[in-house]
Parts: structure tokens; C-alpha cells; sequence
């Protein structure tokens, strides 16, 4: 651990592709926001001061966008130097941020009152789990909402075939997972329940789940494959191989894209006490 967190491994890997990141991930639903401002309430124990947040691993921003447009005052923690930057870029102008250099479990806020929501937007599982419940407790007032937002690409009844198929790809160039390809979103557990119940810090965790999909020309999709840790660190062979196989599989379609469908899963616990 440095002085400001911890960043290194598969984690620090997305510093390298900022820009990619920025253009190509995207967004989460504007539900998933209305959800959680309904959990947090109109108001404040402060009365008329906007919500604080305090955002772990803010990326480029993505999800901050949607935390503004709440009108909230957000302070977005993102240790990534270069992902930093682009968050500043593209978040200035759109409301109460400030995007800090710092990975979570180092960081010492400065003084003012405790935050109301400490939010986690696909980051949560990069950090140190010793530590991360306690912390994010120490950070909220009684009563604050911790708010992990966690990701999966799943595959429902009637979803694209193509991720079936590119399962063998995936193993002919030494980077598959043996898990034989997206399951069904029924089928995928909210990956940090238990964790919040086990750590006594919070209520019970209520869990909303979002499934959406997107259409992606081949050279868009490959674009965002570019974006994973897992792609970004593989080898350079292993990627052209990849690439060369997905291309030859879309090739045949004549809408030269695939349908691919998320999970995003919002939950949702208050700080006792």
C-alpha cells in the first residue's frame, strides 16, 4: 500500500487507455439514479446543503455524470493520473465535483462534515477488503447510504449466440476463463451482499438490478475489449489473434455487430448507528 492507496496490478492498467476509456465505456441507467436518490432521501440531516458524495475510483467519470445531474456535490476519488485528468476534462462545468489524485484507502478527507452517500461505480472489487467497509463507514454520517454499483456482461434467453461462440476463441489463444460465457442475469449473485452483513457496519443491503443492451459494430466492440484489464494486459499476439477471431466471426452477419447485454446491480446499505 502507498501513502495514497493502493493502485497497482490489473487496477492501474486503465490509467494507460484514459481516452479509450472516455470514448468507449459506457454510461450506467438513469434508474440506477433514481433509485438511489429515492434511498437517500430529498433532504439532508443539514437541511438545504446538497447531498455529499464521496465516489471511489470515479474512472473518467462515467457514473459521476449521473451523480450531477442529481445535484449533488460530489468529491471523486480516481488514483489514475491520466484518468484523472480526462474526469476534470469532461466533468467541468457539469456541477459541484472535485476530482482528487488518490486511491481510497489512504485517503484523509479534510475537515467538514461527514459525507451522506460513499459510492462505488464498478470499483469496488479493486479494492482492499480488509479495509474498505471500515473506511467507508468512518466516512458517512449515521444514517449515510453506502451505494456499490457492480457490473456483469450476462447473456439472457433470446441474447446473442456470438458470445457463446467466442468462447472458443478466447481458449485457442490462452484466454479463457473456464466459466463458458456470460450467464444468465437471473443467474449472477449481488457479488458484495454478504461482505457488507459480515463487516456490522450496516443495515441490511436491499439489491436493484438493471439488464440493458447495446448494439456494436465489430470494430467498436473491439474498441471497448481494448478497455478491459484482462485485454489491456494480455500480449500483444494474444490480442491480434483475439481480434483477428471475433472479426472472422461477425464477418458473416450483415450487420457486422453484436448485441451485448449488462447487469448492473445497485446495492444499497445505511451506515447503523
Amino acid at each position: 500500500m502507498t501513502e495514497q492507496g493502493r493502485f497497482t496490478g490489473l487496477a492501474a492498467t486503465f490509467d494507460t487507455v484514459a481516452e479509450l476509456y472516455e470514448r468507449v465505456r459506457p454510461t450506467y441507467p438513469r434508474r440506477l439514479f433514481d433509485d438511489l436518490a429515492a434511498a437517500v432521501g430529498p433532504g439532508t440531516p443539514r437541511g438545504t446543503t446538497p447531498v455529499r458524495v464521496l465516489e471511489i475510483g470515479a474512472g473518467t467519470g462515467k457514473a459521476t455524470r449521473g451523480l450531477l445531474a442529481l445535484g449533488w456535490s460530489v468529491v471523486a476519488l480516481e488514483p489514475g493520473r491520466e484518468l484523472a485528468a480526462v474526469a476534470r476534462r469532461v466533468l467541468a462545468g457539469l456541477g459541484d465535483v472535485a476530482v482528487v489524485g488518490s486511491a481510497f484507502e489512504g485517503w484523509r478527507p479534510p475537515a467538514g462534515p461527514p459525507f451522506d452517500v460513499v459510492f462505488a461505480a464498478t470499483a469496488w472489487h479493486w479494492l482492499d477488503q480488509r479495509v474498505a467497509f471500515s473506511r467507508a463507514a468512518e466516512l458517512l454520517r449515521p444514517g449515510g447510504v453506502l451505494a456499490i454499483v457492480a457490473t456483469e456482461h450476462v447473456l439472457p434467453e433470446g441474447g446473442d449466440g456470438f458470445f457463446r461462440e467466442v468462447e472458443r476463441v478466447y481458449d485457442a489463444v490462452g484466454m479463457g476463463d473456464g466459466k463458458g460465457g456470460p450467464q444468465p442475469p437471473e443467474a449472477v449473485p449481488a457479488p458484495d451482499v454478504d461482505a457488507i452483513r459480515a463487516s456490522g457496519e450496516f443495515t441490511e443491503p436491499e439489491v436493484h438490478r438493471y439488464v440493458w443492451d447495446r448494439e456494436y459494430p465489430v470494430e467498436e466492440y473491439l474498441a471497448l475489449l481494448s478497455s478491459y484489464s484482462g485485454h489491456i494486459a494480455a500480449s500483444p499476439r494474444q490480442r491480434e489473434e483475439l481480434f483477428a477471431g471475433i472479426r472472422a466471426l461477425v464477418a458473416p452477419r450483415p450487420s457486422g455487430s453484436v448485441r451485448k447485454h449488462h447487469l448492473n446491480l445497485l446495492q444499497l446499505a445505511r451506515r447503523a448507528g
